[in-house]
């Protein structure tokens, strides 16, 4: 699905103040219901009603705030470089910083595989990470190793179950 325009929005809170389920609504959309019910959450005031008015203003901030191009040059190296190794920063707090000033920086996730590409390489700004980048989700069976000439359970001979 497209992304909604302020019309489409005002046609959902009419479809949605007379009675008709996200269903329904999806059906005169021509979306799915999944779109629909995302909208409705997103589009919610701290009242917990929906808003296109506020659903529009939110869509337009969200679109703000991805207009430049983030990329990992040489001066957002630097600066990382700079708040972890001088400062002891942890990358969430290098992104909190970074947002509350208003500069241009990447994603703590991208900072996380910089520093990990770093460490390949021989670096050691890993060690200025307060937790030596344990926090890492590692993958259900990436750590199993199979026994060699492992034997079954139910082939073992039967004077060891005594």
């Amino acid at each position: 699905m497209k992304h909604l325009i302020e019309r489409q929005r005002y046609e959902i809170y009419r479809m949605k103040q007379i009675g008709k389920t996200q269903s329904e609504i999806a059906l005169v959309m021509d979306c799915s219901q999944a779109a629909i019910s995302k909208e409705l959450k997103k589009g919610r005031t701290k009242r917990g009603n929906y808003s296109p008015r506020f659903a529009q203003e939110a869509s337009d901030e969200r679109k703000k705030r991805f207009v430049y191009p983030r990329k990992f040059t040489k001066e957002v190296e630097k600066f990382v470089r700079e708040k972890m190794e001088k400062h002891q920063w942890s990358p969430e707090q290098i992104v909190g910083y970074c947002k509350k000033n208003s500069i241009p920086i990447v994603s703590v996730e991208r900072i996380y595989q910089f520093i990990r590409s770093d460490k390949s390489k021989g670096g050691s700004l890993y060690k200025h990470c307060r937790h030596r980048l344990k926090h890492r989700k590692r993958y259900v069976g990436a750590g199993v190793k199979h026994i060699p000439n492992r034997v079954s359970i139910d082939d073992r001979p039967p004077h060891i179950n005594d």
